[in-house]
């Protein structure tokens, strides 16, 4: 029996999708319920699942079309026996290779890299768009010497000039979009202070090993930060609040957003009611978020909402940064790198693991002294971290 496979039913405030790549070949066996096609939006990719066991009959829409909810993808024959993947062509193999994400794999199909010659330097060794990138302007290798004994003159090389023209994915595209916005609409400004890590580290370092045994997950820094955050916003509501034409919107709940950076550009899946979460919670969340986020499996409604946000730009080495609220939202906390500094505690020089702390805010609503208090009362939660256990 054929059926027709159709873009499926797009959330609401998505207007449309790119069919990034088909993941099953015409002729190609598919299991129920096994991928066909990547479709990306601006925010997240969906996968087409088969609706049962069979064969894609044929493509009705090729890779990089812009497709709308109920639009014809391709023909598929329930019940007929396909080719095996292992058959398919070599170059169909690698561009639908799962350890590649959908970005990467644009990317592959637009240079014509072989994937396999390319050395990742991702996680786990996975490629990234800047590894093909780089392979695909680097120059060719030189010709051997018999070769270039019997090749013309040439005139004398002038340096480098490769260059590589890609398209924008839909989600940078959307990110541009967003913070151009954000830019233009909110009055931001940012304000520094910087806190000492040493009771967070000795904590950690004290019961991280029983914490991971008891929760199965490591102990990381970003759950002190969200707690901290968490106690900050309770006491100053107006940097969980957003601007809605001329209302402000108080938020009664602490939905917190953490980025993730992936292939495809940053994304910021929500922690919902994070304040009735506990450490292991906030881990455990956080680090599924990341494993799906790296593998372009979020959902729509992992990304949508949130109050308030957190960035950590630390992790690539950033020192300092003034990040960029994240609309419609009026605040946004910037971590940085932890690095050992001498500080005077006490009338004495010590070195202690120290991070300068950012928070942008949109000064429409938000005070300098609002902004401020808050970012004081996160530095004081983590140089005592009782105070958030002790409700103080």
């Amino acid at each position: 029996m054929t059926t027709e496979i159709r873009v499926p039913q797009l959330p609401e405030s998505v207007a449309d999708a790119t069919l990034v790549a088909w993941r099953k070949q015409p002729g190609e066996a598919a299991s129920r319920d096994e991928n066909l096609a990547d479709l990306e939006t601006d925010k997240v990719v969906l996968e087409v699942p088969a609706p049962a066991a069979g064969v894609v009959k044929e493509w009705k829409v090729q890779p990089g079309t812009t497709v709308k909810s109920g639009d014809l993808l391709a023909l598929f024959e329930e019940g007929a026996k396909g080719t095996p993947a292992a058959t398919v062509a070599a170059s169909s193999v690698t561009t639908s290779d799962p350890k590649l994400s959908p970005a990467v794999r644009r990317v592959v199909e637009e240079t014509k890299v072989d994937p396999a010659s390319v050395t990742g330097t991702g996680r786990d060794g996975r490629l990234t768009k800047s590894d093909v990138i780089s392979a695909a302007s680097a120059p060719k290798a030189a010709p051997t010497a018999a070769a270039a004994a019997t090749a013309a003159p040439a005139a004398a090389p002038s340096g480098p000039r490769a260059e590589q023209r890609v398209p924008m994915t839909r989600l940078r595209a959307r990110i541009a979009e967003r913070l151009v916005q954000a830019q233009h609409t909110a009055a931001l400004l940012t304000t520094f202070n910087e806190v000492d890590l040493t009771a967070v580290t000795e904590l950690r370092a004290r019961h991280k090993d029983r914490f991971e045994k008891e929760h199965g997950v490591k102990l990381g820094f970003m759950s002190f930060f969200v707690k901290a955050s968490i106690e900050a916003l309770r006491k100053f509501p107006v940097m969980n609040a957003a601007v809605e034409g001329n209302d402000v919107i108080y938020h009664e709940f602490y939905d917190v957003g953490v980025a993730v950076s992936t292939d495809r550009g940053l994304v910021v899946p929500v922690l919902r009611n994070a304040e009735n979460l506990g450490f292991a919670q906030i881990e455990k969340q956080i680090v599924e978020y990341g494993t799906r986020a790296r593998a372009g499996s979020l959902a729509l409604e992992d990304l949508q909402g949130g109050t308030f946000t957190i960035t950590n730009g630390g992790v690539f080495g950033s020192l300092l940064s003034t990040p960029i609220v994240n609309a419609p939202q009026s605040a946004i906390l910037g971590m940085h790198k932890i690095q050992e500094r001498p500080v005077v505690v006490n009338g004495q020089i010590v070195v202690r693991p120290m991070m300068y702390l950012a928070v942008s805010y949109d000064h429409r609503i938000i005070d300098g002294r609002e902004a401020v208090q808050f970012l004081v009362t996160i530095k004081d939660c983590l140089e005592d971290p009782g105070r958030m256990l002790l409700g103080l």
